[in-house]
């Protein structure tokens, strides 16, 4: 397993949950005309999807680093081109009406380079529309770098969980200056998960736990998830029908280039 060996049949476990921000991310882009458009960081095709409801008209593609994820996109969505890629080697030079970016950004490094480095792919006029996870501080995350602090695998795990990430007056300052029009928003998603502790667990192995489990071996995956199952159990009580409400914050950006 590799941090690029993302699955969308874990992912989309939770798919109503996971396209829902994407949908009000790109319901705040400004309404211009959209020709062209893509989808970095694309998963399964579930963001896509959305983008092409937002922008009907617009000749749309996707890429994601996963090939499993580009697989699950194309047979979704067979009319669209997807394409295995990287966003950090990404050297075409657009130009873009719209480029999309829901829950991606955050796994990458640079982001005073990476941010003004796609705002130079937009058209003038055009939109950067990002969405990232802001749960660094959650007790999920939090218990993630506990449990892998404390365990035998503590100096494998060392340095794991990726921190590339700016509050958003930052982004605010770096894309300001490129931009004619910087709309900065979080949102608070209260999810309902049915199945308790571990289904917060099963939400996470989808995304945030991809780092820690890609860098154990076999042997060592289920006694950290055991462990981290245990500690969720505590910090996020179920309801008596099994219930777990899972509070999720995001950070939105819609940047329109000068």
């Amino acid at each position: 397993m590799t941090t690029h060996d993302w699955y969308a049949k874990q992912y989309v476990q939770f798919e109503d949950e996971r396209t829902r921000p994407v949908r009000d991310l790109l319901a705040a882009v400004p309404p211009t005309p959209i020709h062209v458009a893509i989808d970095i960081g694309c998963g399964p095709g579930n963001s896509t999807e959305a983008l092409m409801a937002r922008a009907p008209a617009a000749a749309v593609r996707g890429t994601d680093a996963s090939a499993d994820m580009i697989q699950a996109a194309r047979k979704r969505l067979p009319e669209v081109r997807f394409d295995v890629a990287d966003i950090a080697a990404w050297d075409e030079p657009g130009a873009y009406d719209l480029i999309l970016a829901n829950a991606v950004l955050q796994w990458l490094p640079a982001h005073e380079t990476l941010f003004p480095k796609l705002v130079g792919k937009l058209a003038v006029g055009g939109h950067l529309a990002v969405q990232m996870p802001d749960n660094l501080d959650e007790p999920a995350h939090r218990l993630m770098r506990e449990v892998a602090a404390t365990g035998p695998w503590a100096s494998k795990l060392k340095g794991v969980e990726r921190t590339e990430r700016f509050d958003a007056r930052r982004y605010y300052a770096l894309l300001s200056p490129l931009c004619s029009r910087v709309d900065v928003w979080r949102t608070t998603y209260m999810h309902p998960l049915q199945g308790g502790a571990d289904a917060v667990v099963e939400w996470f192995k989808g995304s945030a736990l991809r780092p820690f489990l890609a860098a154990l071996s076999e042997d060592e995956r289920p006694a950290f998830l055991s462990r981290y199952r245990d500690a969720i159990a505590q910090a996020y009580p179920a309801f008596d029908d099994g219930t777990v409400l899972l509070p999720f914050p995001r950070l939105f950006i819609v940047a329109t280039r000068k």
